[in-house]
C-alpha cells in the first residue's frame, strides 16, 4: 500500500516535467546560432580558394515549451515570439517549415546569378514552374495539392512566369475545372480540380498561395548543401563565396568574414530579422568583419542593430554596413592584406 502511495506522486511529478518539456506554447524561442564557414558549404567548378572565410550566420529557432519559455526570459539575447508574428495566418508547422526552405532555395538561385553577373559570368534562368507554399482550407485545392509541390503544367500548357499562371486560371469561371500538372517529391501527378471564385480576391482561384519558381543554369557547375537551414538571410554571404570562387585572388584578403542579409538576383540586399543574435553567433565563431543591411540609413536598420550589439558585447568586429553587393564588394577590395 505505501509503495502505490509513493508511486502516485512520482507519476504526478513525471507528467509534469514532461508536460514542462514537450507541451507547445503559442510562442516560438530565438537564440543565438551558429556561424559557419562557406567553402565547406558552397563549391564552384574549378573555383579559385582562399586563406580567409566568408561566414553564414544563424538564428535558432524552436516551438516554446514551459521550460524554453522560462529559460528565454533569463538568458541573454533570446526573444520570444508570439506564432502569428513567426506564422502567416491559418499556417501550419508544415506550411511554414516548407516557406524557410523554399526562401533558402531561393536565396541560392538570387547568389548564383548575382555573383555570375558581378564576375561577367554568362548564365540562364529557366522558369521550373510554380511553387506551391501553402493551400487554403475549404478551398478546392484542400487534399490535392500541398505545400512542396510543383506545379509544372495546366491543361496541358506550361509558363515562363508565375504571373501569367494566375492569369490563365482567372480566365476561368467558377465551376471550370482545370487538370493540374504537378512533382511531389521528384514524382509526376496530374489532377482534376475545380475553380472557384476566392473571397478575399474577388476572382476565380483553387485557393494556393503561390511563388515563383526557377533555376539558374550556368556553365561552371555550382553546388550549395544547406541541408535543413531555411531562410533567405545568407543571400548576401553565399554571393560572395561564389563571387569569390569564380575569380582569381582572395577577396577576403585572409580576413574571417560574416555576416546576414538577403540578395535578389539584382544584387540588392535586404533586411532579415534576429541580426543580434547573428552578431553573437559571429562573435564567439572569432569573425573579425560583419556585414549587414544599412536599409539606405534607416534610424533602426539592422546595421545600426548590429552596431549596438556588438559594442554591448565588447566584440572587436567591424560592422559594416551594404546596401548592396557593390558595397560589399568595394569594401573587400579595398582591404589591405591581413
Amino acid at each position: 500500500m505505501r509503495k502505490n502511495r509513493m508511486r502516485i506522486p512520482l507519476l504526478l511529478a513525471a507528467a509534469v516535467v514532461l508536460f514542462a518539456a514537450f507541451f507547445p506554447l503559442p510562442y516560438y524561442v530565438t537564440r543565438p546560432g551558429m556561424a559557419k564557414e562557406l567553402d565547406s558549404v558552397v563549391h564552384v567548378e574549378n573555383g579559385d580558394r582562399a586563406e580567409g572565410k566568408f561566414f553564414l550566420t544563424t538564428v535558432r529557432m524552436g516551438r516554446a515549451t514551459v521550460i524554453t519559455y522560462l529559460m528565454a526570459k533569463f538568458q541573454d539575447y533570446s526573444e520570444i515570439l508570439p506564432l502569428d508574428s513567426v506564422r502567416l495566418e491559418n499556417e501550419t508547422d508544415e506550411e511554414y517549415n516548407v516557406r524557410q526552405l523554399y526562401y533558402m532555395e531561393e536565396s541560392k538561385e538570387n547568389a548564383i546569378q548575382a555573383a555570375f553577373k558581378a564576375a561577367g559570368e554568362s548564365y540562364e534562368v529557366r522558369h521550373k514552374g510554380v511553387y506551391v507554399l501553402g493551400v487554403v482550407k475549404g478551398m478546392p485545392a484542400e487534399g490535392i495539392l500541398q505545400a512542396g509541390d510543383r506545379i509544372i503544367a495546366v491543361d496541358g500548357k506550361t509558363f515562363d512566369s508565375s504571373d501569367r499562371f494566375i492569369s490563365y486560371v482567372q480566365s476561368k469561371k467558377e465551376g471550370d475545372k482545370i487538370t493540374v500538372t504537378f512533382l511531389r517529391k521528384g514524382k509526376e501527378h496530374r489532377e482534376k480540380i475545380p475553380v472557384r471564385r476566392i473571397p478575399e480576391l474577388n476572382k476565380p482561384g483553387i485557393g494556393i498561395t503561390l511563388v515563383e519558381d526557377k533555376e539558374v543554369k550556368t556553365k561552371r557547375e555550382v553546388t550549395i548543401d544547406t541541408e535543413e537551414i531555411g531562410g533567405p538571410s545568407a543571400g548576401l554571404m553565399f554571393t560572395l563565396e561564389i563571387y569569390n570562387q569564380l575569380t582569381k585572388g582572395d577577396l577576403t584578403k585572409g580576413y574571417r568574414i560574416a555576416g546576414t542579409g538577403t540578395i535578389d538576383s539584382d544584387g540588392k540586399v535586404g533586411p532579415i530579422g534576429g541580426v543580434d543574435q547573428k552578431v553573437v553567433a559571429a562573435d564567439k565563431e572569432g569573425a573579425e568583419i560583419f556585414f549587414a543591411p544599412n536599409e539606405n540609413g534607416k534610424r533602426d536598420s539592422d546595421y545600426q542593430m548590429a552596431l549596438e550589439t556588438a559594442k554591448r558585447i565588447g566584440s572587436k568586429m567591424k560592422i559594416v554596413p551594404v546596401d548592396t553587393l557593390s558595397d560589399a564588394l568595394a569594401y573587400l577590395e579595398s582591404l589591405p592584406e591581413k
